[in-house]
């Protein structure tokens, strides 16, 4: 029970810690966003970027999804400029996932010691809020790794590993699952990056939880569109079908990701990182020449 209650904890702090960055990022920012949100859409492929860069502003493809539906519902931007955004959303939320592999397990305390300090000065406030937040980020990784093993050593912990070892579909629905819980596929990745580094996990698993959590991570924004008029609840949908059409394709194909994973990296956790990368690359670029034929089939199957 010990251990379960340290994990939780290291999860909370692992949230804590996204929040804190989001904000400071946030505030540093938010003008410039919310402006190129509304004017930097009429293209495709430039709602794509925009969705890159928001989205690592962020540190949440959700949140993203949810501003976005929200510019829909107020008639600011239309559905079909929305789906470049929701695209670039997938992409920019590996992101963080490419930090937290940085080795700056050193520099956790001088950080958070440095952010705090900067909390007193108004002006650097933000900035203050950021490096607090990537301390707690990594200083949740660090106790990821150092708790994988012992948790692994209970058995009702084992066995679940255990079953989803051995059954891939149901790894992507515990990855979808979590991340629906926690709301933020960016932890679930992270987590499962913790058990790779500790040698807990097996890769193929880790890929199909990280398949799943693209799925889960439309929840929040499936609950934000419930408010929303027809267009909102259209951006809604569009995501959910462009994550789960992804995680479709790839799903015959984890074996080959893990493998390509592989040679790009020697560490585990690296390697999981790299895979989350081109699985939203690769799944958001196919979509990109034929969002038009997209959104028209999101409208026919929803627009009533």
């Amino acid at each position: 029970m010990f251990q379960l209650s340290l994990f939780t904890l290291l999860v909370g702090l692992f949230l804590f810690g996204m929040f804190l960055l989001r904000k400071g990022l946030f505030n540093l920012s938010s003008k410039r966003l919310e402006k190129a949100l509304v004017t930097l859409t009429n293209k495709p492929w430039k709602g794509l970027l925009l969705g890159i860069f928001v989205t690592a502003i962020l540190q949440s493809s959700s949140a993203v999804s949810i501003i976005t539906i929200g510019l829909v519902a107020a008639k600011v931007i239309s559905f079909s400029q929305s789906i470049g955004v929701i695209l670039g959303a997938n992409i920019g939320t590996t992101v963080t996932a490419e930090l937290i592999t940085l080795n700056i397990d050193s520099l956790i305390i001088p950080l958070a010691i440095f952010g705090i300090h900067l909390l007193l000065f108004k002006k650097l406030r933000n900035s203050g809020l950021a490096l607090i937040g990537i301390a707690a980020i990594f200083g949740a990784m660090w106790g990821f790794e150092k708790l994988a093993t012992p948790l692994r050593e209970l058995e009702y912990i084992d066995k679940i590993f255990l079953m989803l070892d051995g059954n891939l579909f149901y790894a992507v629905l515990a990855g979808a699952i979590l991340t629906a819980l926690i709301q933020s596929s960016t932890a679930t990745t992270g987590i499962m990056m913790g058990f790779l580094a500790a040698g807990t996990l097996n890769l193929d698993t880790g890929v199909a939880i990280v398949l799943g959590a693209n799925i889960g991570t439309c929840f929040d924004s499936w609950l934000a569109s419930l408010g929303s008029g027809r267009e909102g609840k259209l951006t809604a949908y569009s995501h959910i079908w462009l994550n789960v059409i992804g995680v479709a394709l790839f799903y015959p194909f984890i074996g080959v990701l893990a493998s390509i994973g592989s040679n790009l990296s020697r560490y585990p956790d690296v390697q999981l990182a790299h895979i989350s990368v081109i699985f939203n690359v690769v799944s958001s670029l196919m979509v990109l020449p034929f969002t038009k034929q997209f959104a028209n089939f999101i409208e026919k199957a929803h627009g009533r």
